[in-house]
């Protein structure tokens, strides 16, 4: 995907400008990839360079509970999570027994206006990119005649790190001498992870 000033199109910066309808577009990127979008119909989207041409993204409703989504920061992986709700159980429990093994496949996340018709007016803007790592299942209380239903959500991690094997949090002083041994740069971060104000050395 190549970055320029135009990025977002000039013709969908304009829409957005105006009253717009705006489709949210997830994209798993499993074998086979998963193409989802917050919308009721089927429609043909893609990103630029990374879906094939002729993709159909499927409707999956609403969304449930969109998590405020961040980029990796100081060593710290963050953990979000997608859902969809109102699904049978019979209908999950096929979804979970068909699904292919999804742990650290890309997972994109992107946005476009749609046009009159529905359809996307350009390809989709990538907007955040997480690495999945496990679904998880609920079955929320039935009350009286009321039909069971399941909520299928997929836990998705920010950064390369994962629940059995974490990102680091801190560089230590041992860390950087094993790699410069008269570098003195990490010294009093053992200090700061206690919440003391370590004196740093001028250079």
């Amino acid at each position: 995907m190549a970055y320029t000033r135009d990025y977002v199109p000039a013709d969908v910066i304009d829409a957005m400008r105006g009253s717009h309808t705006l489709g949210i577009f997830l994209r798993l990127d499993s074998d086979p990839a998963l193409h989802i979008w917050m919308g009721v119909n089927d429609i043909p989207a893609g990103f630029d360079s990374i879906d094939e041409e002729g993709i159909v993204y499927l409707g999956g409703g609403r969304l449930l509970e969109v998590p405020a989504l961040e980029v990796l920061m100081n060593g710290q992986a963050d953990s979000v999570e997608f859902g969809i709700s109102g699904i049978d159980p019979a209908t999950a429990q096929r979804a979970i027994d068909e699904m292919p093994d999804i742990r650290a496949c890309d997972v994109h996340i992107g946005i476009m206006t749609l046009d009159q018709y529905y359809q996307p007016m350009g390809p989709i803007v990538s907007l955040w990119i997480g690495l999945a790592s496990h679904v998880t299942e609920s079955m929320p209380p039935v009350n009286g005649t009321a039909d069971r239903s399941m909520t299928l959500a997929l836990a998705v991690l920010t950064g390369n790190g994962t629940r059995s094997r974490p990102a680091l949090s801190m560089w230590s002083a041992p860390h950087q001498k094993s790699l410069y041994p008269t570098d003195l740069f990490c010294d009093g971060t053992a200090r700061l992870a206690r919440g003391v104000a370590p004196a740093w050395p001028n250079y």
